[in-house]
């Protein structure tokens, strides 16, 4: 079982930049985290469901929403079993609700779909105002 846990959402106005935090626990080895293909996901409110980014499994790929491309960056740190992720130039579309999810290995159009990960955070919301 691996459970995590997102932070650093907020209300900021459009420009500003944010960083989010998930933090994983439970069965969390640095070993067994770094096996650990990491995502973050999206939910705004009457739009599905959208992939934000992708790292996978030991740091080796990572992959961008086309919306987000530029101006987010994802990143982890297996000694402290948390993934990162650092969001510029933030707009109103950004608005919504951050979740972070994980899944053990994986590769390449695997990590695109939500119904291929495993565990998952509850959500942080994040708010940019124009």
């Amino acid at each position: 079982q691996v459970q995590l846990s997102e932070s650093g959402g907020g209300l900021v106005h459009a420009g500003a930049s944010l960083r989010l935090s998930c933090a994983a626990s439970g069965r969390t080895s640095t070993n067994y985290f770094s096996s650990l293909s990491m995502a973050w996901f999206r939910q705004a409110p009457v739009k599905e469901s959208e992939l934000v980014a992708y790292i996978s499994w030991s740091g080796g790929r990572s992959y961008y929403g086309d919306s987000v491309k530029g101006r987010f960056n994802i990143s982890r740190d297996d000694t402290k079993n948390t993934v990162y992720l650092q969001m510029n130039n933030l707009k109103p579309d950004d608005t919504a609700v951050y979740y972070c999810a994980s899944r053990l290995h994986g590769w390449g159009t695997v990590l695109l779909s939500p119904q291929n990960y495993d565990y998952w955070g509850q959500g942080t919301l994040v708010t940019v105002s124009s």
